[in-house]
């Protein structure tokens, strides 16, 4: 097997069993391994520390798999996932939904492999060059251990491209449905596998879907980025007087308005529009609009430390925005997922945009990601989503 050697000093991160190895914290390489091949990683002392999947492409060189001297095949990957699925087991118990995810990369221990579960299908993202090495063995096993062979690929994130990695997707096994209605907190979603974002809906707003509607009841209520109507259905089963979704695709809204009749709710609680998030708020805002709560949801803005101060712009604009169209004792529910912008940064972008809006703001809450997309210990990175839910008084 090929090895690595780290610089004096570096093999600190890799002791505390992170998972990351950068390329400035790489001495030499003897071999000449291939992308996503296994290659043994020593300190500068020759001290053995593990075995990682090496990416030359990459800033992060190397990712581990394991720092035991563990041989990398399907019994490895059948342990991993077999693990990961038990460690879900009491939530599967405790919640009756249909759709989880079963498998979140690095803090599952099987870097850059994401696994959502929607009813019988499993969707399947591979976003480094190791899964993807071992891509055919990863869904063999996934195929032991679940009992399950309906799997679909949504190898389609701008993250394999910095892997040398081109995107794909499509059915790998099985039978795979174009859409497949799931059951979540009571309500049914129609999930379009194929063209919807992520592998298909945003599992890791669960349990934030469930606290927010309690602040919807008998109120109106502005969601923005709906996508397919997740904290709309919610608001609308707690009795919202008013719903106001907001998305920039047509699809999505759609998708959103299937959901709403589907859910048995009635066209006149509901208003759809479509178009860019800053520009109708905009919009909203000159019209002298209010509402009782609004949610902001958006993309990620920032996906990595570099985009990080363009993001805070976009942030803040939003959350101004947000803050503006409330009425006195309303509730701001807002979110980044970009992983390049901290919990703490967060917090105080919210903070300017509350202070330049002329609005004395209190935190209520704040909320994360949900169980089943946790976060190891020893990768703090993996803790990507961040909310707050603010009472402007």
């Amino acid at each position: 097997m090929n090895k690595i050697f780290l610089k004096p000093g570096k093999e600190k991160a890799v002791i505390r069993h992170h998972p990351w190895i950068f390329s400035g914290a790489i001495d030499t390489v003897m071999g000449d391994p291939e992308n996503g091949s296994s290659v043994q990683v020593l300190d500068s002392k020759k001290n053995f520390l593990g075995i990682g999947a090496f990416s030359p492409h990459s800033q992060i060189r190397v990712r581990m798999w394991s720092f035991d001297n563990e041989v990398i095949d399907q019994t490895f990957f059948e342990k991993r996932i077999d693990v990961s699925i038990k460690r879900r087991s009491h939530l599967m118990k405790k919640y009756d939904d249909s759709a989880w995810r079963l498998i979140h990369a690095e803090s599952d221990q099987i870097p850059g492999l994401i696994v959502d579960q929607y009813n019988d299908v499993l969707v399947v993202q591979i976003l480094s060059s190791g899964s993807e090495y071992h891509r055919n063995t990863i869904v063999g096993a996934l195929k032991n251990i679940t009992g399950l062979s309906n799997i679909y690929e949504r190898s389609d994130m701008e993250v394999r491209k910095i892997e040398g990695l081109k995107q794909r997707t499509g059915p790998i096994s099985g039978k795979i449905p174009h859409e497949i209605l799931i059951r979540e907190g009571g309500h049914q979603f129609i999930v379009d596998l194929e063209n919807s974002q992520k592998t298909g809906f945003y599992l890791d707003q669960r349990i934030n879907r469930r606290i927010v509607s309690d602040y919807c009841m008998d109120k109106d209520v502005l969601n923005v980025f709906s996508f397919t109507g997740g904290f709309s259905i919610y608001a609308a089963g707690r009795k919202a007087k008013k719903v106001v979704s907001l998305d920039s695709s047509k699809e999505a809204l759609e998708l959103a308005k299937r959901n709403h009749i589907l859910n048995g709710f009635s066209d006149n609680e509901h208003e759809w529009l479509e178009g860019d998030a800053f520009q109708l708020l905009r919009k909203m805002r000159d019209q002298n609009k209010k509402f009782d709560v609004v949610i902001l949801d958006p993309p990620k803005f920032a996906p990595t430390a570099a985009h990080v101060d363009k993001a805070a712009r976009a942030y803040k604009d939003i959350n101004l925005l947000g803050f503006k169209l409330l009425n006195p004792g309303g509730v701001l529910v807002t979110f980044s997922c970009s992983g390049g912008l901290n919990e703490g940064l967060f917090q105080k972008i919210v903070s300017d945009a509350a202070l330049d809006a002329s609005a004395y703001a209190t935190i209520l809450e704040k909320l994360n990601q949900g169980p089943d997309h946790p976060v190891s210990l020893n990768f703090p990175e993996g803790a990507y989503l961040k909310g707050l839910i603010c009472l402007k008084n």
